[in-house]
């Protein structure tokens, strides 16, 4: 039996919304996009001409797309943070089924208000979750799942952030600063307190935290740097950091598109924006307030405890470490191979995740992979475990707002009694 095409709205048409496009694309036969929703001019028309939409069905604010009542199947929404929240209630009142850029809200009420109308409605909302959807994460899962490992016992696990995508994305950009967009353990790290309960498969009942901005501050800034790097830093030719280089001199980064807010900007634009926005200033000189390195304990249902540590200081990448009675994992995602020691045979095995072939697309292939799922579970086909519930989402991002009330108070938050203090 043929399955139908889904017809897809985009509202917010950055970086993650034509990402997810981009891929509908390639499946013509699975998806079509035929409205946009979104206010720069450059990034509206990109999408009006990549996917052929009539002008009359792009524009530069939600109400209006929204005001037409349910004219597709799918509503993609990919605002920044804070605007999260009322296109996706919007969206739930027109009964579109929703894919939702993390995180939900910013706000832990937000949320939950969200999964409950989700829940009335009959809509299914797919967060942005990308991770389970990698050949990585689902091997991991698979191994977890076939009982090789026996009880879980203990996770590590690290998010390296990368210190250049830290400084683009957490100092300068459009999460740096909590009160424009959210926490950066919400923004940047919901995907692993996510991916920590999926392997797990327990509830979580306690969770403590350490963290702070340490680095990225004006005290550290080198003597006589200037305000903005293009000026002319003393420091400039050894600095990480500096938008120079970036920005201007790496003429194939995509970073290049965030900073002007254009596709395809010129050398002029790019160095104009280096004298006159936060993408140019010193990186000691930002506004940034979110943490440059985060640590979560966690304790699930079981006596299972799992250790988060979220860090700007590497060159990125994500690793897992996972201590079970039968069996013990180590992965990595700069590595190509799983390695599972098996405690009985004291033997250790090498896997390849990608043997089956390897995805495309960010995010090791999460990209790609939550696009191709959506499609199979929209149409009732799916039967695998990589899709989360609204709910399972939540419950992830309820872990970060515990996590936060602990780093803030210096206490260990009992997980059931906040998510109780929130109704």
């Amino acid at each position: 039996m043929k399955k139908a095409k889904l017809k897809v709205i985009l509202i917010g048409a950055g970086n993650r919304g034509k990402g997810y496009t981009r891929t509908m694309a390639t499946m013509p036969d699975k998806y079509e996009v035929i409205a946009v929703a979104e206010p720069n001019e450059s990034f509206r028309e990109f999408i009006r001409e990549r996917h052929a939409i009539p002008p009359e069905l792009c524009f530069e604010s939600w109400e209006p797309l929204l005001g037409l009542g349910k004219i597709a199947d799918v509503a993609v929404i990919a605002t920044m943070d804070r605007e999260h929240y009322a296109p996706t209630m919007a969206a739930i009142a027109q009964k579109y089924d929703i894919l939702l850029e993390k995180p939900v809200s910013p706000v832990p009420e937000e949320c939950r208000r969200v999964a409950l109308a989700a829940q009335e409605a009959g809509v299914r909302i797919v967060v942005c979750h990308v991770l389970r959807f990698t050949r990585l994460y689902q091997c991991l899962k698979q191994l977890i799942d076939s009982g090789r490992v026996g009880r879980i016992i203990s996770v590590n696990h690290e998010e390296c952030v990368g210190n250049v995508h830290q400084s683009h994305s957490f100092v300068r950009g459009n999460w740096g600063n909590s009160t424009r967009s959210s926490c950066m353990l919400l923004q940047k790290s919901c995907h692993d307190t996510d991916i920590l309960q999926w392997l797990i498969g327990r509830p979580c009942i306690k969770v403590q935290s350490f963290g702070d901005l340490t680095y990225f501050r004006e005290e550290n800034a080198p003597t006589g740097a200037p305000e903005y790097c293009i000026d002319g830093c003393p420091e400039g030719d050894h600095c990480p950091y500096n938008a120079v280089k970036l920005y201007l001199e790496d003429k194939g980064s995509d970073w290049r598109v965030t900073a002007t807010r254009v596709e395809n900007p010129s050398d002029e634009l790019v160095a104009q924006a280096l004298h006159t926005t936060q993408f140019g200033k010193c990186i000691f000189r930002c506004d940034n307030d979110v943490v440059d390195h985060q640590t979560v304990n966690m304790l699930f249902e079981g006596n299972v405890t799992a250790t988060f540590t979220m860090s700007a200081f590497t060159k990125g990448g994500r690793a897992t470490h996972i201590m079970g009675t039968k069996g013990e994992i180590h992965a990595d995602e700069n590595h190509e191979l799983v390695e599972f020691f098996d405690l009985e045979t004291r033997t250790t095995e090498f896997i390849d995740p990608n043997a089956e072939g390897a995805l495309s697309g960010g995010h090791s292939g999460g990209d790609e992979g939550i696009i191709e799922t959506l499609y199979d579970y929209l149409c009732g086909t799916y039967t695998g475990s990589s899709i989360s519930t609204i709910g399972e989402s939540c419950d992830g991002h309820l872990i970060v707002f515990a996590a936060e009330e602990s780093r803030r108070t210096g206490r260990v938050v009992d997980f059931r009694e906040y998510v109780e203090g929130l109704e």
